[in-house]
């Protein structure tokens, strides 16, 4: 799910939808308006699953989506390969995400027991860091 918000209210740090991936604003310009027409926003976002860089230009009035982010708690159950067994801590859903490794969480590493934060973004999960 997401919501729109003007394009003008957008600061970095804050989370959008570029090209139907939300990407986390790394760099925000913003151009006067001229004599025929408004002021342009050139936004630079990270994607938050892929790493991928994104880059947005469209009027100040405009509207964009914002992506709606539900951070939430897990214990690792088991570490197998590239893959991540997980339990939620308050559904008790138990589900497999990619292993991040350590250059994602500060170089802490994930290991069996272990509690972390993950995300989950349209239908889309991602572990964020780990707690303790």
């Amino acid at each position: 799910m997401s919501k729109p918000v003007d394009l003008g209210s957008v600061k970095e740090g804050s989370y959008i939808m570029i090209d139907g991936e939300p990407c986390r604003v790394v760099e925000y310009d913003k151009s006067k308006p001229g004599k025929h027409g408004s002021a342009k926003a050139r936004v630079v976002g990270m994607g938050v699953f892929d790493g991928v860089k994104r880059s947005l230009v469209s009027p100040v009035a405009s509207n964009v989506e914002v992506p709606i982010i539900d951070k939430r708690s897990a214990q690792v159950i088991s570490i197998g390969g590239s893959n991540v067994q997980l339990m939620d801590l308050e559904s008790f859903e138990v589900f497999e995400l990619p292993n991040p490794g350590g250059e994602d969480l500060g170089g802490k590493t994930l290991t069996n027991g272990a509690e972390c934060e993950y995300w989950a973004i349209l239908g889309r999960r991602k572990v964020m860091r780990v707690k303790g």
